[in-house]
């Protein structure tokens, strides 16, 4: 009797414990676009499992995106006033719009501890995280530099390895046209200028803008800038390339296909390239081709290339716990000194924190290591700049009209009038 007296007062300490415990657990959910391993289940949940041993009080669910239908879900989900806790993706979607939009916490607090490491690694990310007010709508993990790349082969048989720096990896505008010059006197088509889509559009950015030190937009990314006298001279430039050959361009394709093309040897290069595309490309190089990534040429010869940022961002919704919960999931998967390398790891790319430094060396993915040398030439991130989804189709359009023949100057006016409409 004793006994069973003792079973039951024990019984009823442990109930209102567990009780407790179940009263205080929060769930909040994460939605991440597809970055890198981010959109693998086995990962995250692996992530998530790890989390909930230091965390059990903390439930995360999760929904993956993809980016032909996860703007659309987004906005419905802001309509419908679902949106999830937690969103990891760019600047371009956390601060340029869900957070102008007034849809985002302000997350200013999580960057206490950590601004200078994220600064030390590169001062245009911090710039990107915030509003003009100042005001934190991102919390970074990684960041990459978009560059283009060669055949080195190819190159080497048209004897135009002279006119790159093969310790650098990067050249002069002057030594890019000597090259494509050679590769088409070798009977190489050095490349193709890739205009039907928005498909990877950051490659002809980024050859437009390096060739003679243009700038994409103004410095508080207010106004597209495509008008400048440099960047009127480097359109200019390659359209007089096209028409001699040594460059082709091409309306009816986009980054994907201009990848294929190179992997395949078809083309000498291709201004779509990062550690990412090196590494799923890898499989599809044939023989003939020896990848070897270069920065784009500018006239200086120190390009500013164009980067990619991801990390997360949490919505307003209204609940105080659910913000401190998705706050507390953040800080560890950036953070955490035994996570934060493993959540880099997983997207491909490279650390926002200075202090984690080389991740890849001594991995399966080493060949990622090589693409770090680029890092320092991450250029300013101008798509915050307004109007941006009109300024995309806008671009593709410019350069349709530009290599058919068109004005450039007249060609560029009606561009810039169009992007900057409304902004």
């Amino acid at each position: 009797m004793k006994k069973l007296l003792a079973l039951l007062l024990c019984m009823m300490l442990i109930v209102p414990s567990a009780l407790a415990l179940a009263d205080d657990q929060v769930t909040i959910t994460l939605w991440t676009y597809p970055i890198g391993s981010w959109v693998d289940d086995t990962t995250v949940k692996g992530f998530i499992d790890s989390f909930n041993a230091v965390h059990p009080e903390i439930k995360v669910n999760v929904q993956y995106l993809d980016y032909s239908s996860g703007d659309d879900q987004v906005t419905g989900a802001i309509e419908a006033k679902t949106t999830p806790d937690i969103i990891f993706e760019g600047p371009e979607r956390l601060v340029a719009n869900w957070g102008a939009a007034g849809k985002m916490l302000d997350i200013s607090d999580l960057w206490a501890d950590t601004k200078d490491d994220i600064v030390a690694a590169s001062p245009a990310v911090e710039a990107a995280c915030k509003n003009a007010e100042g005001i934190y709508y991102e919390y970074p993990l990684c960041m990459t530099t978009h560059t283009m790349v060669i055949n080195k082969q190819y190159f080497e048989k048209a004897d135009a390895l002279q006119y790159i720096d093969e310790e650098t990896h990067t050249w002069t505008t002057e030594n890019f046209i000597k090259a494509c010059k050679a590769l088409q006197a070798a009977g190489y088509i050095p490349g193709v200028i890739y205009c039907g889509g928005q498909g990877g559009d950051q490659g002809t950015r980024a050859l437009v803008t390096n060739l003679y030190s243009g700038k994409f937009t103004n410095a508080d990314h207010t106004a597209y800038t495509m008008d400048s006298a440099e960047n009127i001279q480097a359109l200019t430039q390659l359209q007089t390339m096209v028409n001699e050959g040594s460059l082709t361009a091409d309306p009816g394709i986009v980054a994907g296909d201009e990848i294929a093309l190179f992997c395949n040897g078809t083309i000498a290069m291709g201004f779509c390239w990062n550690a990412s595309a090196a590494v799923s490309n890898k499989a599809s190089m044939q023989e003939t081709v020896t990848p070897f990534p270069m920065a784009f040429p500018s006239d200086d010869g120190v390009p500013e290339l164009q980067g990619g940022i991801w990390g997360f961002g949490l919505f307003d919704n209204g609940d105080e716990a659910r913000a401190n919960a998705a706050k507390t999931f953040v800080k560890w998967v950036c953070d955490d000194a035994n996570q934060a390398v493993p959540s880099v790891y997983a997207t491909g790319f490279f650390p926002t924190r200075a202090s984690l430094g080389d991740i890849y060396t001594g991995t399966e993915k080493e060949d990622n290591a090589a693409f770090s040398l680029f890092m320092p030439y991450l250029g300013d991130y101008y798509q915050v700049t307004g109007n941006w989804a009109v300024q995309r189709t806008e671009w593709w359009n410019l350069l349709q009209r530009i290599f058919s023949g068109g004005n450039v100057e007249a060609e560029v006016a009606t561009y810039v009038t169009n992007s900057n409409s409304g902004i």
